[in-house]
């Protein structure tokens, strides 16, 4: 049976979930060899070149037989490319890699641009036409506009209001922050104001076109006819293939950094007042300025509601129409490395909030995706997806095998279980700075490149799937403090993420306990701790089919401000016997307006005294270290709580732990340059055997049993050789 869109998994029928559960027999075989379904399917770029049905039909055949490729996900690309892009031709070439596939039994992902980024049908590293723009000018990017000076009153001034939309005009009192709302004062595109006494600065604000000939990420409407211009059109054609040789479409590199990082739409006003029930016009001002005590939560009204559009006017216009087709969702932000992603992706867990598969991009250059592969992890958790994917290797040149096995372990370890290698080329001789070429017909990459395929077949068959995922500790994702920091035109620049928010630790706070001490976590996005989790004693429960979590901690990463119904939601369970761990800035702010006193109030309760732990009757426990590193960071986690799910004596090993048909799933990876002897605890009553995913032999593991306090635990003898991995695989039952 092939296999299914994860998002499925919930609604099969008893009779297949059986077939399913039955079929957990067979992974044994399966790991030894496993079905071609599990490979790893490449970004296949058609790169600036005439591509031919003779062509296609050799390299798809030699990329399952001799480099052990499961599909692809094609990419046009280039002025070079042919035949003409969203030809007839073309889309019969297409179709012919489509049949082909079929017949080889390969799946593909419908990639949805030429070139990228998506979003304007080859404008951009295509052929130069920007087709989007051409078809639907008003569709295209929009930008916020800023104009502004400087009066001296009592002075009666009159302006021309400047072309666009007009979506606030205020007046702010320089000294005071006094702001007056100057909408009624505008009549026939001139303003008239007779500003009282005092230095006051006039500002209006309009949304205008910004020439970029990309869709208007903000706009489902402009998105849907993005869609109409490139999915459909597939589908019109080649409707038989979705759902069976197509499960999935790829969308590759928007942003909100273009039009100088202040995307905008003409309906944001309209649209707030719908969600919010008040005027966003008056505080307009905060996108820019401080403007007093209600900064911080002006802008993470302005700039939080903008994330939305972001996520909803895009990203979940491509899922509902995948959906409606019958296959999955999956792509990645640009410039997802960036600490203060709101000029970025808005927000970077809630993007992904409605796509099937969330994704990263780990490229070359100076650009550390593996930081932030658990913000994407971790939103799939928070909102119960099975799938995270990964586009691995681009531009990184020729680099050696031992790196490309790392990367992969650290990708696989901390959530990832799609990884798209990047590339196989048409051409190989047009390959340049996008190196490497991981293709049969590579000197340095051929002869691996079928055992390497197999290692990834043997990760994508324990992980990639509906299992759950297990950890002990939660850390409050920051978005109300990266929001409420932010403001446009930043001295760093929109692609760089605008402005530095220096209490945002939370990236270093995930490192420490992934990489430095060896204990997984799941970041929490604050609408998940809001909606999804409840309060048990001293445990979290977070709420989900998929992922149903207990937590036992949660840690505060640096904050200035805090949604108010977060930090009361945090105390009480504080109150009721959790345990909690504050690092660096405490926060003073309050995301909603008119809370500030009440979040002082909170943290001074619980944080009374930096560097020691505050204790309650119910054995609740509450620490702030203000200078976090990771030995204090492990002496706090094992001063709160015995057992942890997985405690790593030694130098730390990357794991993952999943549970899935009835099995617990560990995979444990050393990915430095000396072999690591150590013992591994693990929570509960085990039996547990090693598979190896680099040769597929199943072991025996050496272990021993007893208890802590009234947990059992299972302490595992593992020896790892540089840059390998192993499975730690045990039956439910014995938990």
């Amino acid at each position: 049976m092939r296999e299914m869109p994860f998002r499925m998994f919930w609604v099969l029928p008893a009779c297949l979930l059986v077939c399913r559960l039955a079929s957990a027999d067979t992974a044994r075989s399966d790991f030894a060899d496993p079905p071609l379904v599990h490979a790893p399917r490449p970004l296949w770029f058609w790169n600036d070149t005439p591509v031919t049905r003779d062509g296609i039909s050799s390299q798809m055949r030699k990329a399952r037989d001799l480099s052990g490729y499961g599909g692809f996900g094609i990419l046009p690309f280039g002025k070079g490319f042919g035949p003409k892009y969203l030809s007839e031709e073309y889309f019969r070439t297409y179709g012919h890699a489509l049949a082909k596939a079929r017949d080889l039994g390969m799946t593909m992902c419908l990639y949805d641009e030429f070139g990228y980024p998506s979003g304007s049908a080859g404008a951009k590293h295509g052929d130069g036409v920007p087709r989007f723009a051409n078809q639907h000018p008003e569709h295209t990017i929009k930008r916020l506009d800023k104009h502004e000076q400087d009066v001296t009153g009592p002075a009666e001034v009159t302006a021309n209001i400047p072309p666009g939309r007009l979506m606030s005009v205020v007046a702010m009192e320089t000294e005071t922050k006094r702001r007056i709302d100057l909408a009624e004062n505008v009549r026939d595109g001139r303003i008239t104001w007779q500003a009282p006494q005092g230095n006051w600065k006039l500002m209006m604000f309009l949304c205008v076109k910004d020439g970029d000939p990309n869709v208007d990420y903000l706009c489902p409407e402009a998105s849907a006819r993005f869609v109409e211009m490139t999915h459909a059109e597939y589908y019109k054609r080649l409707k038989e293939h979705f759902g069976s040789t197509i499960d999935a479409t790829f969308h590759d590199e928007p942003t909100m950094y273009r039009a100088a990082g202040r995307m905008w739409t003409g309906e944001f006003n309209t649209k707030f007042r719908a969600k919010h029930g008040f005027d966003p016009a008056p505080w307009y001002p905060s996108l820019w300025y401080d403007i007093g005590p209600d900064t911080e939560a002006a802008r993470n009204y302005l700039f939080g509601f903008r994330a939305e559009l972001y996520a909803n006017g895009f990203h979940k216009v491509i899922q509902e129409w995948a959906t409606r087709h019958g296959i999955a969702a999956t792509g990645h932000q640009d410039q997802e490395e960036v600490v203060n992603p709101v000029s970025v992706s808005g927000d970077l867990m809630k993007v992904f909030r409605h796509m099937d598969i969330p994704g990263i991009d780990k490229i070359g250059g100076d650009r550390p995706a593996e930081r932030f592969y658990k913000v994407v992890s971790s939103a799939a958790y928070n909102w119960d997806k099975a799938l995270v994917m990964s586009e691995t290797y681009g531009a990184m040149g020729d680099i050696p095998w031992r790196t490309i096995y790392q990367i992969a372990m650290e990708q696989y370890t901390k959530g990832i279980n799609q990884l798209i290698p990047h590339a196989v080329w048409y051409d190989d001789t047009k390959v340049g700075r996008y190196a490497p070429e991981l293709s049969w017909r590579s000197p340095l990459y051929a002869e691996e490149l079928p055992k390497f395929n197999k290692f990834l077949s043997r990760l994508n068959l324990m992980l990639r799937n509906d299992g759950r995922f297990v950890a002990d500790i939660a850390v409050l994702y920051p978005i109300a403090t990266l929001q409420g920091g932010h403001r446009l035109d930043g001295e760093l620049g929109p692609y760089k993420g605008g402005v530095t928010i220096p209490e945002a630790d939370y990236v270093d706070i995930g490192e420490c306990l992934a990489s430095g001490i060896g204990r997984d976590f799941v970041f929490l996005h604050p609408e998940t701790l809001d909606e999804r989790c409840r309060l048990d004693g001293d445990s979290m429960i977070m709420r989900n089919q998929m992922h149903p979590a207990r937590f036992q901690m949660l840690m505060i990463p640096g904050h200035r401000t805090i949604r108010w119904r977060d930090l009361r939601k945090i105390q009480t369970w504080f109150v009721q016997g959790g345990r909690v761990i504050a690092t660096g800035m405490l926060p003073t702010k309050s995301a909603e307006f008119g809370h500030d006193a009440d979040v002082v109030a909170a943290v001074a309760a619980m944080f009374p005294k930096p560097g020691e732990i505050l204790r309650n009757d119910l054995g609740g426990m509450a620490l702030h270290l203000p200078k976090p590193d990771s030995r204090l960071i492990r002496q706090a986690l094992d001063a709160m709580r015995e057992t942890y799910d997985v405690t790593i004596d030694g130098p730390p090993l990357r794991y993952i732990h999943k549970i899935h048909q009835g099995r617990h799933v560990f995979l444990f990876a050393n990915l430095g340059s000396e072999a690591v002897a150590t013992k591994v605890r693990l929570r509960g009553r085990l039996t547990p055997e090693l598979w190896n995913p680099h040769d597929g032999r199943i072991s025996d593991a050496v272990f021993t049993r007893d208890t802590t306090g009234n947990q059992d635990i299972t302490t595992i003898e593992l020896t790892l050789e540089p840059i390998s991995s192993v499975f730690v695989i045990s039956p439910l039952e014995n938990h």
